[in-house]
C-alpha cells in the first residue's frame, strides 16, 4: 500500500545577514501589498524565519519600519547626490537633475517613498533614521544653495530656498503618484511628459534666483 508522500518541511531560512534579509522582504510586502500588509509575522513568514526573529533585529513594528525608512532614506539621498554630480557644475542643472531624481525614486519605489514621510509610523529618534535622514537633506541643500546668487545670504534665506525647493519637488512627487497629474501630462505636446514637465515647473518657479 502507497503512503502518501509527505510535503517537505518548510526550511528556515539561513543567511548571514538576517537582518538585512528582513528588510528585503519587509520592502517586497511593503511595495506589492501596501503599508497595512506590512507586520512583522509576513515577514517572518516570508522570510521563512520564526516568529520572532524579527522582533531579535528590530524590536517591534516601529523598529521594523524606521529601519526600512532609514534604508530608503540613504538610497534616496545617494540619488540625489549621484544625479547632481552626473549633472555637472550648471547649478541650473544640478537643480533639475536633483529634482528627477527625487521624483524618478518615488515613481520607482512610491510604498517605500510613503513611508518614509509617514512620521506617526516612525520613531524620528531611532539613530540610523535621523542620520540617514540628514544625510539626505544635505542633499536638497546643496542643490538650493548651488542657486544662489552673487550676493551672500543669510541663514535663513538658505533655508528657505532648501523649503521651497523641497516643498515644490515633494508635492508635485505626491501628486504624480496620486494620479492628479495625469489630465495635465496626457495634454502636453507630443513627446513632453513628467520629467520635461518637471523640468518647465522648475524653471518656472525659479527657486533662489
Amino acid at each position: 500500500m502507497n503512503r502518501p508522500t509527505a510535503e517537505p518541511e518548510k526550511r528556515p531560512y539561513h543567511h548571514g545577514d538576517l537582518k538585512t534579509a528582513l528588510l528585503r522582504e519587509a520592502e517586497l510586502i511593503l511595495e506589492r501589498d501596501g503599508l497595512q500588509a506590512l507586520t512583522l509575522r509576513a515577514v517572518s513568514r516570508a522570510a521563512g524565519v520564526s516568529h520572532a526573529a524579527p522582533n531579535n533585529h528590530f524590536g517591534d513594528l516601529t523598529g521594523l519600519l524606521s529601519e526600512l525608512a532609514a534604508v530608503g532614506f540613504n538610497r534616496f539621498g545617494t540619488a540625489l547626490g549621484k544625479a547632481m554630480d552626473a549633472a555637472g557644475e550648471d547649478p541650473r542643472e544640478r537643480m533639475t537633475a536633483m529634482g528627477l531624481a527625487y521624483v524618478g525614486f518615488a515613481r520607482k519605489h512610491p510604498g517605500l517613498f510613503a513611508l518614509m514621510f509617514r512620521s506617526e509610523r516612525l520613531d524620528d529618534a531611532h539613530p540610523p533614521l535621523r542620520a540617514a535622514i540628514n544625510d539626505a537633506r544635505q542633499a536638497l541643500r546643496a542643490a538650493a544653495s548651488a542657486r544662489a546668487p552673487a550676493s551672500p545670504l543669510s541663514p535663513l534665506q538658505l533655508v528657505a530656498q532648501a523649503a521651497a525647493l523641497w516643498s515644490l519637488v515633494h508635492g508635485f512627487a505626491m501628486l504624480l503618484l496620486e494620479g492628479r497629474l495625469e489630465g495635465m501630462i496626457k495634454s502636453l505636446p507630443s513627446g513632453e511628459d513628467a520629467d520635461s514637465l518637471l523640468a518647465a515647473v522648475l524653471a518656472t518657479a525659479r527657486v533662489g534666483d
